[in-house]
């Protein structure tokens, strides 16, 4: 087993209850008039929306611009009140305005109110429990939000366990690609896992230590036992361990449980053309075209990425039987859709 969990201002609290949320705003907020005084009217000035990373485990990774916002910040939308002002009592820092709740069960209906309240002038400050707002935390809604109504959206640099894991980790950076968690159920990770055996970037996953080794185990399957990879945990923590190794090795090794906050990274495939299968193939085609881009694109990026000749990634395309996705159209002043 992997250490022991420490004391820490990671993600390792639970949420705190909805009451005690509603006592912390009664008591410790500002309302909106004392927070943001009267709001402009339609044409005056909009609020800006600042993305603030938070330390992923030390305090001291905090920036003087992230304590400096948080002292001048009139809304505040923290994924956990509780930690939030932990950190800033341990950076030395009074928080004066409204701290909000945003985590992922309210996210979907709180940030149409915070984007009101930028609409109409108030400034707002997101913060994640650890780490930047959106990436595989709370914070895109409200992000595409502003952006979609015009309203600026600024960003105060900061850790990320993304890139902290993959430099940690001695795999190669100079490409890689964040999947985020895997999916829980058990058909999806197979075919997740099937999808990525052919990806030749360094591939990043969180996961959950109580799945880790599972995990390892089902990458091994997919992937092959021989494909190098780390397990990161408890990242610039009192308890940082990094442990390299196959991802049969690891699933061995690990067998036994892991604790903590856990970053895996992995190596990508060699481009080697034989190794790829027309499913696999035909798998890459149908992920790009998910994400909007055409089909005959797709084939031509997808044949680029796995070193395969053009007409085997369409003839595995058509052997699939798969139609392909329907294209916005062109606006009427005849620009071709992005995409």
């Amino acid at each position: 087993m992997l250490g022991v969990r420490p004391a820490s201002l990671g993600r390792d609290m639970a949420h705190e209850s909805d009451a005690a949320r509603s006592g912390a705003t009664a008591t410790e907020s500002m309302d909106t008039a004392q927070a943001g005084g009267t709001q402009p009217g339609v044409g005056e000035r909009r609020g800006t929306l600042t993305v603030a990373a938070a330390p992923i485990g030390q305090p001291a990774d905090a920036s003087g611009r992230l304590a400096s916002a948080l002292a001048a910040a009139r809304v505040i939308a923290a994924e956990d009140t509780r930690r939030l002002r932990r950190l800033a009592a341990v950076l030395g820092v009074r928080l004066s305005g409204r701290v909000l709740s945003y985590y992922d069960d309210v996210e979907a209906r709180r940030a149409p109110e915070l984007l009101a309240e930028l609409a109409a002038g108030q400034d707002v400050l997101l913060v994640t429990d650890a780490g930047m707002p959106g990436v595989s935390d709370p914070g895109y809604r409200l992000i595409a939000g502003a952006a979609a109504a015009g309203i600026r959206v600024t960003v105060l640099p900061g850790p990320s366990a993304v890139t902290t894991a993959l430099v940690i980790s001695g795999l190669p950076s100079d490409r890689f690609v964040f999947e985020g968690f895997p999916p829980r159920r058990a058909g999806e990770r197979a075919r997740r896992f099937a999808e990525l055996a052919s990806e030749r970037r360094t591939l990043i996953f969180f996961e959950s230590p109580r799945r880790v080794p599972a995990t390892l185990t089902e990458l091994a399957t997919a992937f092959g036992g021989d494909r190098r990879a780390a397990v990161c945990r408890e990242l610039t923590k009192t308890h940082e361990q990094v442990v390299r190794g196959t991802l049969s090795g690891l699933a061995t090794d690990l067998a036994g449980g892991v604790l903590g906050e856990v970053t895996l990274v992995i190596e990508g495939a060699e481009r080697t053309p034989g190794q790829v299968s027309a499913e696999q193939a035909e798998a890459a085609v149908a992920e790009r075209e998910a994400r909007g881009q055409p089909r005959k694109e797709a084939i031509a990026a997808v044949a680029r990425d796995l070193g395969m000749p053009r007409r085997q990634v369409y003839d595995a395309v058509v052997a699939s039987g798969r139609p392909a996705r329907a294209q916005p159209a062109a606006d009427p002043e005849g620009r071709p859709p992005l995409g």
